[in-house]
């Protein structure tokens, strides 16, 4: 049975960390105003350039784990020493009000929100090779060797989970990537069962 409310598409995107993921979420948004992205909470201090509420809600650890108990996350994790969560009410806001959403998180993260909504659509960004990789990693300057080395051996861990993924998508050319992941969100958009909802007037009258 054809209905008029629809809910907006809910896309999760993850990659190892200096993969790029972030930089092509941020060029989405750019260019799609229909699109919004879901401000995560997190314990880790802020980075030069990121701002408060608009990069990620920066919490306590105490903090963070009253909103656990209170059950304020879709999902919840901790990644690099630090925790990360999904707010719950603002994902349901958003999609409710018929705009698409884009979760970016990780692997484990992805999983649990798919557990909850099967219909999200999971996209996986790789790098295009290890040593590009750790290239990236060393030229943002923010991180210790140590860290680096941390980060290298969990992107092997979080890539060995990419067929858990609906789509994978490799960031070797910046402007490939990006018109792969708006390819993606155009033919979600235009599954049968979105365009049914969308366009229900139009259908209805078609279908007498």
């Amino acid at each position: 049975m054809m209905t008029n409310k629809l809910l907006g598409n809910l896309f999760i995107i993850s990659a190892a960390s200096g993969a790029g993921k972030t930089s092509l979420v941020k060029e989405i948004l750019a260019h799609h105003n229909d699109i919004a992205i879901s401000i995560s909470h997190t314990t880790r201090l802020p980075r030069s350039a990121e701002m408060e509420g608009k990069d990620y809600f920066f919490v306590t650890e105490k903090r963070f784990k009253e909103m656990q108990a209170e059950e304020a996350f879709l999902e919840s994790a901790e990644c690099h020493d630090s925790f990360y969560g999904t707010s719950k009410s603002s994902v349901n806001q958003i999609r409710k009000a018929g705009k698409d959403i884009i979760l970016e998180i990780d692997w484990q993260g992805a999983m649990s929100i798919k557990a909850i909504f099967p219909e999200a659509v999971s996209i996986f960004i790789l790098p295009p090779s290890i040593e590009k990789l750790e290239q990236r990693l060393r030229s943002r300057g923010q991180d210790s060797e140590e860290t680096i080395i941390k980060r290298l051996s969990a992107a092997r861990s979080e890539m060995s989970h990419i067929e858990k993924f609906d789509y994978v998508t490799i960031n070797d050319d910046f402007e490939d990537a990006l018109r792969q992941l708006e390819a993606i969100i155009l033919a979600e958009r235009l599954t049968t069962k979105n365009q049914m909802q969308k366009h229900y007037q139009l259908i209805h009258q078609l279908m007498k």
